[in-house]
């Protein structure tokens, strides 16, 4: 149910940001600011800021910001309306009952999670048991000691099928329920039967400890190979990252995880010492699992099969990590054995060899993409197709040594993939009629680095400065809506904009624009009023050049429609055309 706008202000005023972040991280002070490493990304230098006096807080690593609720949601992982209860208990206010349905879903995981705990004790007593003979001989046929099986909390589900749900029954665990756990299963004659049976049972845990699911591997040659939790109110395939619970310290000490894709290998790992091992049990990363990983470490070294399918859930995976910030690189097993086959036969030494000499995401890409498309086309065409691939796929620092990388594998000249650097460069050729790049320009155009962060993280530091500058900068300059639309409203209470507390009172209640500010506050540091009007002034001053720009290619393509319709150009059309270029040229 929605809280009350009014107990949302009073908690908020209530709180004292500094002090509740304080509790969860090491912050100092530097100036104005509160600094630390961020929880939510595994970091080496402080880039974490605390603004006290502004109720806000960002990371300039990994981006997050906002206010203490969404410290609270984010940290302890939970919805608003339990931030909220979680920072009003602290300042005493009080909060209205829960909503009854949101009652009724919060109980029906608390409950699963009561039902998976009781399973998973249970699936281990039975492993440990006379009963579980077989399973444990399997355990000592792929090297995994009794310390690991208690580490991991293996278990095994008798073949019987009735076992499981008569020890819930015990406990008090409704059979509807754990059929909604994937726990049981209905029986066309009434009544429940255990859905795992004769299978060595692996539970995956959240980070916070709970039981989410189950991983059912056969012992012998039975199909599935394995039988895992489908969606449960609790779990959902592709979110979870299986014994992220216990690597998460490993991973962030290292800045570093190991990526494999099923459960014995990661266990395997763990149990040669790499406990920064986890499994993505499935395909390829999911975007959510790539966010949960880069809240602990930087970087991923992906261990996948080196089939078809793996090497394209690798692609995948990296794909998703970039797209979260986490550096991707990929383990190339010799012989095509997996981690857990590799670790038994050549020990955890040989393993950290490999370790030390990753394959970095822009090789396996070029290798993947070079291996698809076959040296075939002739060599003008390979070369653009190479240059296009790398400026795709590397950061322009690194490009030159992917070049050199790229000719080599190709057979080319690395002068070839400079000239195709030269002829793929649109910011060197004007578009004719036809609209093919064709004709050189004066060097210089292109896309501009956006504005609109820098001005509205002044506004914030100066705001003061939007009445001055209201009608220099128009809304209509601003390419995003979410931007524009806060810079719109700051124009129009302009006069009324003294202190930052100002700036935030326009859009109070508005979360969308309280979070856009909080994503631009500090990304513009300046000494004085008088440097934010200099870098307002060039912001106006790029206006004009953009102008001169945009009328400089008109021009052109109207010169060129005359040319090729063999009809004179106009000494005054051809005069400003000039003028225009001497004038962008100067800069």
């Amino acid at each position: 149910m929605r809280v009350d706008d009014g107990v949302k202000r009073e908690v908020l005023a209530r709180t004292d940001i500094g002090e509740v972040i304080g509790a969860y991280v090491t912050l100092r002070k530097r100036g104005n600011d509160l600094v630390g490493l961020c929880p939510f990304h595994g970091e080496k230098s402080p880039s974490f800021h605390v603004h006290p006096d502004r109720g806000f807080f960002k990371c300039f690593g990994c981006g997050v910001g906002g206010d203490v609720l969404t410290f609270v949601q984010k940290h302890e992982n939970v919805g608003f309306t339990d931030a909220l209860r979680i920072l009003a208990k602290r300042v005493g206010v009080e909060v209205e009952n829960e909503d009854p349905r949101a009652a009724r879903a919060r109980s029906e995981r608390e409950s699963i999670y009561h039902a998976n705990e009781v399973a998973r004790a249970w699936f281990h007593r039975m492993l440990l048991a006379p009963d579980g003979a077989a399973a444990r001989a399997y355990c000592a046929g792929r090297g995994i000691t009794e310390a690991t099986i208690a580490a991991f909390s293996l278990g095994y589900a008798p073949a019987g099928w009735d076992g499981l749900v008569d020890e819930l029954r015990r406990n008090d665990v409704d059979p509807g329920l754990a059929v909604t756990a994937g726990l049981l299963k209905p029986s066309q004659r009434g009544g429940f039967y255990d859905f795992y049976r004769d299978r060595l049972m692996i539970p995956t845990l959240a980070n916070t400890g709970e039981t989410i699911a189950f991983g059912g591997r056969a012992l012998g040659d039975a199909e599935p190979k394995y039988l895992n939790t489908s969606t449960t109110p609790v779990y959902t395939k592709g979110r979870f990252l299986f014994a992220l619970n216990v690597a998460r310290r490993a991973a962030a000490r290292d800045d570093t995880a190991i990526v494999v894709e099923g459960y014995l290998d990661c266990i395997a790992l763990h149990q040669a010492g790499f406990a920064n091992a986890v499994a993505a049990l499935g395909t390829a990363f999911t975007a959510e699992q790539a966010r949960e990983l880069g809240r602990v470490a930087s970087r991923a070294i992906l261990c996948f099969d080196a089939d078809a399918a793996g090497l394209e859930a690798t692609l995948k995976s990296i794909d998703a990590l970039s797209a979260e910030g986490v550096a991707a690189f990929a383990l190339r097993i010799p012989d095509g054995k997996d981690p857990d086959e590799f670790v038994r036969r050549n020990g955890a030494e040989a393993f950290r060899s490999l370790l030390e000499k990753p394959i970095p995401a822009t090789q396996v890409r070029i290798d993947a993409e070079i291996e698809r498309r076959g040296p075939h086309g002739g060599g003008a065409a390979l070369a653009r197709w190479a240059e296009e691939t790398i400026r795709r796929l590397a950061p322009p620092e690194e490009q030159d040594r992917w070049r050199v990388y790229a000719a080599r594998r190709l057979g080319l000249s690395i002068d070839d993939l400079r000239r195709a650097r030269l002829l793929l460069n649109p910011v060197h050729f004007a578009r004719g009629s036809d609209g093919n790049a064709s004709r050189h320009v004066v060097p210089g155009f292109g896309d501009r680095p956006s504005f609109e962060r820098e001005v509205l993280a002044i506004a914030l530091d100066d705001p003061a400065l939007v009445a001055e500058y209201a009608e220099r900068i128009p809304s209509e300059r601003f390419a995003s809506p979410q931007f524009r639309r806060v810079w719109e409203a700051l124009r129009t209470h302009a006069r009324s904009l003294v202190k930052p507390s100002d700036v935030f009172a326009v859009f109070e209640g508005d979360d969308d624009a309280a979070a856009t500010l909080a994503s631009v506050s500090g990304s513009v540091r300046l000494a004085d009023a008088d440097d934010r009007r200099a870098k307002l002034d060039r912001v106006v001053a790029r206006f004009a050049r953009d102008d001169a720009e945009r009328r400089y290619r008109e021009l052109d393509e109207e010169m060129t429609q005359l040319v090729d319709a063999d009809r004179p150009v106009p000494d005054a059309l051809r005069a400003e055309h000039v003028a225009l270029a001497v004038q962008l040229k100067k800069g």
